[in-house]
């Protein structure tokens, strides 16, 4: 099997910085993308970044310029860097990562259990 495993989440007033970490472990043979999701109460889960394993990358709009995704290949953990965060950043953050588990060919989709953000204003 396969755990993702989120840390760093927390309380930080508007305009300050929090680094999530994303660290996924079991048999994984390769990992493709992976990706920061985030769900605020009442809204739908949303795409906050992506980074594919050769480290293209993706932002929502409503975090660019202010949040920087990274990954480590070798140690199969992503993080995120969240500087001038904005009261509307508060969430739920989810990690996501497509595996390719040993024995297996395609790829399959695996999530954190969430880590809360909350800005205060």
């Amino acid at each position: 099997q396969v755990q993702l495993v989120e840390s760093g989440g927390g309380l930080v007033q508007a305009g300050g910085s929090l680094r999530l970490s994303c660290a996924a472990s079991g048999s994984i043979k390769r990992i493709n993308a992976m990706a920061w999701y985030r769900q605020a109460p009442g809204k739908q889960r949303e795409l906050v970044a992506t980074i594919t394993s050769g480290g293209n990358i993706n932002y929502a709009d409503s975090v660019k310029g202010r949040f920087t995704i990274s990954r480590d290949n070798a140690k199969n953990t992503a993080d995120l860097q969240m500087n001038r965060l904005k009261p509307e950043d508060t969430a739920v953050y989810y990690c996501n990562a497509g595996v390719v588990r040993y024995g297996f060919w395609a790829a399959q989709d695996y999530w954190g259990q969430g880590t809360q953000v909350t800005v205060s204003s």
